[in-house]
């Protein structure tokens, strides 16, 4: 079946409108997180310092979410407060579910694949999010691939697990993937993972220097970027302890048959039970650290691809 594309379901929230327009950096969030990461209030608490900390690295701060059938590309502090009050009876919404929620007009939490879809709709590159889905543990014999890996090969947007797969699985997509200041590739909660970087960079500018060039290559242009931001190093021992747990609560996952897109919350509300509540704050530090470098990235590829345009005109 053909379907007709149009824009006419994005709502885009006018102060993200004007930057987008203008050309102004701008970072996508994610929902997923306001919804199922963490109890409220401090869900709400978290998503206005994550958008806090974009507007100081200065980009404008855009969290995607369906709210009554509209995809929503930025949100209004009435549409945050519902969204995290809401909490999980909120639809957790994927690439795939978006059709049925849009057309249902039910209200949506979006996960990292809905996200980059949105915003790479409404002309955003650069989505910050506490981590990504990866290659579940089993996943040669399950094929548990989260939809993530999938929409990180076919969506122009640069995004700052079972590892070792999950790379693999990434490099077969043909999905960039690059680590900010580290030679290995990072586990969620600690620097090390045992596997190597497939490319290092140091800079927020390098990473929008990628974007840019990968713009620039027909072919490339169509497939997303991911960069990967170490725990920072104060949390590290913190870390340590955290993923030892994540550890434990993957094998109670699997001994209680937990699958599909109940896996997250689930190792969610063990972990952060596990480690009576460390978890949970590790994890926004792990989140206001992507938000900072993610907005400076996004600075960055405004300022590279205004200039590129500059010389393009100057040589007409």
């Amino acid at each position: 079946m053909i379907m007709p594309q149009d824009n006419t379901r994005l709502k885009v929230l006018d102060t993200v409108q004007a930057a987008i327009a203008e050309g102004k950096p701008v970072v996508a969030l994610e929902s997923t997180i306001i919804s199922h990461g963490m109890p409220y209030p401090q869900n709400l608490e978290t998503a206005r310092q994550v958008e806090d900390v974009v507007r100081q690295h200065g980009a404008v701060p855009a969290t995607i979410a369906i709210i009554a059938g509209e995809a929503c590309i930025g949100l209004n502090e009435q549409q945050l407060e519902h969204l995290a009050s809401t909490g999980t009876k909120v639809r957790k919404v994927s690439r795939r579910d978006l059709p049925f929620v849009l057309a249902s007009k039910m209200d949506g939490a979006t996960t990292v694949s809905a996200t980059m879809l949105l915003a790479a709709a409404a002309g955003i590159s650069v989505f910050v999010t506490g981590g990504i889905g990866g290659v579940h543990r089993g996943g040669e014999a399950s094929m548990d691939i989260s939809a993530d890996l999938t929409e990180l090969s076919r969506t122009p947007v640069a995004v700052v697990l079972d590892i070792p797969r999950t790379l693999e699985f990434l490099e077969t997509q043909g999905v960039c993937v690059a680590v900010m200041g580290s030679d290995e590739f990072p586990a969620f909660f600690t620097p090390h993972s045992g596997c190597r970087a497939p490319c290092r960079i140091d800079t927020p500018e390098q990473a929008a220097s990628m974007l840019l060039a990968a713009g620039q290559v027909k072919g490339l242009h169509n497939s997303g970027m991911l960069l990967c931001c170490p725990i920072p190093e104060q949390f590290a021992a913190e870390g340590q302890q955290i993923e030892s747990a994540i550890n434990t609560a993957l094998d109670e996952a699997t001994a209680q048959g937990v699958a599909g897109n109940e896996v997250t919350p689930f190792l969610l509300e063990r972990i952060r039970s596990l480690t009576g509540g460390a978890s949970l704050a590790a994890n926004i530090k792990l989140v206001m650290n992507n938000a900072a470098i993610g907005a400076q990235m996004a600075k960055a590829y405004a300022h590279q691809k205004k200039h590129v345009s500059c010389l393009g005109r100057s040589k007409l």
